[in-house]
């Protein structure tokens, strides 16, 4: 604590920190237990014959947040992969993603990074059919690249190392970057998966679609069924709650000690106060009964002994010995309340 009670700028910054990362870790979790809410709350419809029955009895026949379980099927055209043979989907993503090592000057290690230099995604119009034949009723899936989970297999990938000379790697050492490779990867969403959709359920003229929804809630394209997704987004909200209540005590305990040091501060120039008063009230006294003469070489603490103690580093003489010794601990000047490192005894000849 610095003079007159207040906190050091280190314990400022240390409270208005953890109060900001708590402040910012709750807005998360209220945020993921908002979507945790609403996709428990979803209308879960089946992929039959009733459904559209189902949107036409429905207002503005929509359901404003549905979930459905279908297997992806190709509108027209489908895509194939450049690596795989008959390997058939409806989403491509193509990435190439450079690896190499970065010489951190502050801890001296050499770290890996990754950067994506390279990425193309593909799309064709599809949509959610029943696991079953014969239903006869499909849901057109709408903007597919927005979905917050959009689960695409992995179906190639291929790490080219990077060939360097002596020169080359003597330069790398001087830059302080060092390229390991490139890696190649292609991902689709194969005809066939398995998929289960979240958003907003629409019946447009003929057609039904499944599309972003419009009150914020994310929208989802999974190849997990409906209760993982719910339990993997449940798992997150304990996360992000865990972590604040986490900084949230480390808040408090930084508050209650700055607030306890506070206290004692109060604490210690009350008691000073105190004993100035004291000590005013006893010259009074004293002067009024020995005629205005007050014993200059008096003891500060109880006005009757002699001063025999010099106390270093300030060094005031204003003290007996038994009251040094009744002082409370840790030991402090009465007079400037700066700490007693070593006493010296004083001897008046």
């Amino acid at each position: 604590m610095e003079g007159g009670g207040r906190p050091s700028a280190a314990q400022a910054v240390l409270l208005a920190t953890s109060t900001a990362i708590t402040a910012l870790l709750y807005s998360i979790y209220r945020q993921k237990a908002r979507v945790a809410r609403g996709l428990e709350g979803a209308r879960k419809v089946r992929l039959d014959g009733d459904l559209r029955a189902v949107l036409l009895e429905a207002p503005g026949r929509c359901v404003p947040y549905a979930v459905i379980e279908g297997v992806v099927q190709s509108v027209k055209d489908t895509l194939s992969s450049q690596f795989v043979e008959n390997c058939k989907g409806v989403v491509q993503r193509l990435t190439l993603q450079e690896h190499k090592m970065v010489w951190n000057r502050t801890t001296h290690l050499w770290n890996d990074y990754e950067k994506i230099i390279h990425q193309r995604t593909n799309t064709t119009p599809f949509d959610l059919v029943p696991a079953e034949d014969g239903a006869g009723v499909t849901v057109r899936v709408m903007k597919p690249l927005e979905a917050a989970e959009l689960s695409l297999e992995t179906v190639y990938e291929k790490f080219h190392p990077s060939v360097q000379s002596f020169t080359d790697v003597i330069g790398h050492y001087i830059s302080g970057e060092r390229p390991k490779g490139i890696q190649e990867t292609e991902q689709m969403l194969k005809v066939g998966t398995a998929l289960t959709g979240v958003g907003e359920l629409v019946l447009d003229s003929a057609t039904i679609k499944l599309q972003p929804p419009k009150q914020g809630m994310p929208y989802y394209l999974s190849s997990l069924d409906f209760e993982s997704l719910l339990q993997k987004q449940e798992s997150s909200v304990r996360f992000w709650k865990i972590l604040t209540v986490v900084f949230g005590f480390a808040t408090c305990a930084v508050l209650f000690f700055l607030l306890r040091k506070q206290y004692r501060h109060h604490r210690e120039r009350q008691h000073l106060r105190q004993m100035q008063e004291e000590f005013r009230q006893a010259q009074e006294r004293r002067m009024n009964t020995e005629g205005g003469e007050v014993l200059k070489n008096a003891c500060v603490v109880c006005l009757s002994s002699t001063k025999s103690c010099v106390f270093l580093e300030c060094g005031h003489v204003c003290s007996c010995h038994e009251c040094y010794q009744a002082l409370p601990q840790p030991k402090k000047c009465p007079i400037c309340r700066q700490g007693i490192t070593r006493v010296v005894p004083l001897y008046n000849s």
